[in-house]
């Protein structure tokens, strides 16, 4: 029987995954920040990286769902032996890299940074790799762009945007980034290797938050207004508290296409995500640990 360790385990990938999983067999070590009831087949470790306690010496393979800093700095200074490690990442590290904003050009950094970090503490050990870079998440109710949307548009009635934020968007599933490190796992052809993981369509910022409002009950109204008078609001959001972490970069990004080839990833594991097909459970959260 094979043995996982997986590390965000109770996240919005790593929830799925675990039953991905089970069903094929493998025993889980999962860790949590919150006290968790084991069950046949699955052991809950509590605390949070970089100090968990009572690790597995070794494992088959190392799924991280979690942030991948914090992960890539974890494994670099373990002594844990896994054949097998599958880390996830984000396209922000192509998207931000270039970004007017410090703050967004850093995340890039330290994205790029794990990613190497991953790759060389693996080949020192002998093991092999593999990091997976989703694009905009929705599923869970977890994801910090789309459920934000759908939160604040059922709080406010409405939702505006710029008018002309038709940057193309490939917003993915979280089960279908589950459904991609589960095959990555059992296929050696993604030895090595770094995969965008877009969604299975391509439309436009402006529709696909339409589609998002059209999914809520009583579904909010999308209000497009002109540049200056959506800057003018979205100033008046940001000193209310309202508008935290949406920035100029991040409103100038609305109209640029932020697009990746899914194709390495169909060609090597059979990659096949979804349509974007929202629904108004998609953004609610679970009741569980955020861990």
């Amino acid at each position: 029987m094979r043995h996982a360790l997986v590390f965000g385990a109770t996240g919005q990938i790593g929830f799925p995954l675990l039953g991905l999983l089970r069903n094929d067999g493998w025993r889980i070590t999962a860790l949590s920040r919150a006290e968790q009831s084991d069950e046949p087949g699955l052991q809950w470790l509590r605390g949070e990286l970089p100090g968990a306690q009572g690790l597995p010496a070794r494992v088959d393979a190392i799924f991280s769902c979690g942030p991948l800093d914090g992960f890539a700095n974890w494994y670099a200074t373990s002594q844990i032996q896994a054949a097998r490690v599958i880390a996830f990442g984000s396209t922000s590290v192509e998207v931000k890299r270039g970004s007017a904003d410090a703050e967004e050009r850093d995340v890039a950094r330290r994205l790029r940074e794990g990613e190497e970090r991953v790759f060389k503490t693996a080949g020192e050990r002998g093991a092999t790799a593999t990091l997976l870079r989703p694009t905009l998440i929705y599923g869970a109710g977890r994801d910090a762009t789309l459920t934000r949307i759908a939160q604040l548009a059922s709080r406010w009635g409405r939702f505006p945007l710029p008018r002309g934020a038709n940057g193309l968007r490939q917003p993915v599933h979280t089960d279908d980034l589950a459904a991609a490190a589960f095959a990555c796992a059992n296929t050696p052809a993604t030895q090595g290797q770094t995969y965008a993981l877009p969604g299975g369509e391509t439309l436009t910022y402006r529709d696909m938050v339409a589609r998002v409002l059209a999914s809520l009950n009583p579904p909010p109204t999308l209000v497009e207004l002109p540049s200056p008078m959506f800057n003018a609001a979205l100033f008046v959001a940001q000193l209310t508290g309202r508008a935290t972490g949406l920035g100029e970069a991040a409103v100038r990004r609305m109209r640029s296409d932020l697009t990746f080839d899914m194709s390495p990833a169909q060609r090597d594991f059979g990659y096949a995500p979804r349509a974007f097909r929202p629904r108004a459970q998609m953004f609610q959260p679970r009741s569980s640990d955020e861990g």
